[in-house]
C-alpha cells in the first residue's frame, strides 16, 4: 500500500469527485436504498448533486418513508446517510494536521502548549531520541545528502530510497502517517509568496485562510432548477463574472486570485515568463518527499507546481469538512453547563 504520485493537482481535484460519488453511492447501496449498477456509464453515471435534486434516479430498491405524506422519498442530505465531498486540504488545514501540537498540550484541562515543533515530532532532529532499541533511527523518508536517500549497505538509515509504504515511520498526534517526507502532498491553495502576511485577522481572515477562489454558481432554468446535467452525469456550474459580483458584500470580483498579494491595491504584479514562475495555475504542494532535503520536512515550509504538472515525489490525501461539532460526535458543541439554575422571583 504506497502513495500515490505522478498525479497533477487536477487530476488530484477530479480524483476527489470521483471518490465522493463512489463512497456515496456504496452508502445509499449498504442501507438498501439503490441497488448496485455496473452498467452505469456517462450521464447515467451516480453523481452525489445530480441524485439529491433528482436528476438521478438508478435502481431503487426502497426509499425511505416520507413522514409528511405517509409514502416514499429519495434520500436527503440532512438524513445523515451521505457524507460530505472530499477534497484536497486548504494549506492552513494540512500544516495544522501536520504539526499536530495537541500532542504538547500541558493538560487537559487547559489550552496551553508546552513547545512549539519544527516537524510532526518533538525535538530539531529527524532521529528517535527515547533510549530503546529505536533510538537513532530515522523518522521520516528523505534524502540526508547528495546522493544518501537510505545510507549505506548494512545500515539503512531510512530503509527506503523511494516511497515507502503509507503506514511507515511512527504517525504524529492526530495519528496520521508521513505528514514529513515519504511524498509531498498537493494543498488546495494558490501560491503566492505572501499569503501568510496578507490574509490576516481582517474580516476573520485567518479562519482556514485559502487563496485560490474563483466563485463559481449552478446554472438554472427559468423555474430556478438546475439544468439539465452533463455527459458525466454532474451539474453544470458557471463561473460568476465580476459584473455579478459587484453588489456582493463578501466578495467583489469572481476571480480573487491575486487578493491583496498581486491585485491593484497591493501594488503586485506577477508578469509570468519574463519577472517570476509564478503564475493563476501555480499550486502549492508541502511536507518533503524521499527525494528531499530534511529543511523541506517542515510543515511551513512550501513550493509550488503549475496545476497541470506532476512529479514522481508529489502525491496528495484527501481531507473532508466536518459537519457537526468539532470535538467529536458525542459532544453537541458548545459549552453545556448541567447545573441547578436558581429560579428568579417574578417582580410585577
Amino acid at each position: 500500500n504506497y502513495p500515490v504520485v505522478g498525479v497533477s493537482w487536477i487530476q488530484a481535484n477530479e480524483f476527489c469527485k470521483w471518490r465522493t460519488d463512489r463512497v456515496n453511492e456504496m452508502m445509499l447501496i449498504e442501507k438498501g436504498i439503490i441497488n448496485p449498477n455496473t452498467e452505469q456509464k456517462d450521464e447515467d453515471n451516480f453523481n452525489t448533486e445530480a441524485y439529491l435534486v433528482g436528476q438521478y434516479q438508478g435502481d431503487v430498491r426502497k426509499n425511505l418513508k416520507d413522514l409528511r405524506t405517509g409514502g416514499e422519498r429519495p434520500v436527503r442530505f440532512e438524513d445523515g446517510i451521505l457524507l460530505p465531498d472530499y477534497r484536497l486540504p486548504t494549506e492552513a488545514e494540512w500544516e495544522y494536521a501536520a504539526l499536530a501540537l495537541q500532542g504538547n498540550q500541558t493538560s487537559e484541562k487547559d489550552e496551553r502548549i508546552s513547545d512549539r515543533r519544527f516537524y510532526p515530532w518533538d525535538g530539531n532532529t529527524a532521529r528517535y531520541q527515547k533510549r530503546d532499541k529505536y533510538q537513532g533511527d530515522m523518522l521520516a523518508n528523505f534524502k540526508r545528502g547528495k546522493g544518501d536517500y537510505m545510507g549505506m549497505a548494512g545500515k539503512l538509515n531510512d530503509d527506503a530510497h523511494i516511497p515507502a509504504p503509507v503506514r511507515s515511520f511512527l504517525p504524529n498526534d492526530f495519528g496520521l502517517y508521513n505528514m514529513a517526507g515519504n511524498v509531498n502532498e498537493w494543498v488546495l491553495d494558490l501560491y503566492r509568496p505572501l499569503t501568510s502576511e496578507t490574509l490576516s485577522d481582517v474580516e476573520n481572515h485567518d479562519l482556514n485562510p485559502y487563496r485560490g477562489g474563483k466563485f463559481q454558481k449552478m446554472e438554472l432554468d427559468e423555474d430556478g432548477r438546475p439544468v439539465e446535467k452533463d455527459s458525466l452525469g454532474r451539474l453544470r456550474y458557471a463561473y460568476v463574472t465580476d459584473e455579478e459580483s459587484a453588489n456582493r458584500d463578501n466578495y467583489k470580483t469572481g476571480q480573487v486570485y491575486n487578493y491583496l498579494d498581486g491585485d491593484k491595491q497591493s501594488q503586485a504584479f506577477y508578469d509570468y515568463g519574463k519577472h517570476t514562475l509564478i503564475s493563476d495555475k501555480a499550486r502549492v504542494y508541502k511536507g518533503g518527499s524521499w527525494a528531499d532535503r530534511l529543511f523541506w520536512l517542515s510543515p511551513g515550509a512550501r513550493r509550488f507546481l503549475d496545476e497541470d504538472k506532476s512529479s514522481r515525489a508529489i502525491g496528495f490525501r484527501c481531507a473532508m469538512t466536518r459537519t457537526g461539532s468539532p470535538s467529536g460526535n458525542e459532544d453537541e458543541g458548545g459549552h453545556q453547563f448541567n447545573t441547578k439554575r436558581k429560579r428568579s422571583k417574578r417582580r410585577y
